[in-house]
């Protein structure tokens, strides 16, 4: 068992939730992170933080509501993969869910863009560092 470095900075967990929203076409919606934000201008797939007692299926249906104005059902949320990754001193753990039924179109709400993309687009997409790895796995599931 390792105890943590009282002189160390701790490592928190950050728990990040995002779909890969594929729409009739197999296109997957991606938004552009807006100014001000950390990364801003790069590319995202739709999410975000678990608040305290959700569960992810539930974060990822209000973050769903909040940043594009759509409804989605929990038995339309299907787990596909995750990225593990270090965002400064914090644990970045992003749970990637596929979507392929929602109601409502799309809109940004806090995003400065929407974008639909084939899967082999996104590798021209200036990404997160977390979102890159998932890329090849989308292909190989869209």
């Amino acid at each position: 068992m390792s105890v943590p470095d009282p002189g160390k900075p701790q490592e928190t967990s950050l728990v990040v939730v995002a779909a890969a929203l594929v729409d009739r076409d197999g296109r997957l919606l991606v938004q552009q992170r807006p100014e001000g934000l950390s990364m801003a201008g790069l590319w995202e797939f739709p999410g975000g933080k678990l608040e305290p007692g959700e569960t992810p299926e539930q974060a990822l249906i209000r973050e769903l509501g909040e940043e594009l104005a759509i409804d989605v059902d929990h038995a339309c949320l299907a787990p596909a993969c995750f990225a593990s990754d270090m965002l400064g001193n914090r644990h970045l753990l992003l749970l990637l869910f596929v979507c392929r039924k929602w109601r409502g179109t799309p809109v940004a709400q806090h995003a400065s863009a929407l974008r639909w993309v084939r899967p082999v687009e996104l590798h021209g997409l200036d990404m997160p560092p977390a979102d890159k790895p998932l890329i090849g796995l989308l292909e190989a599931l869209i």
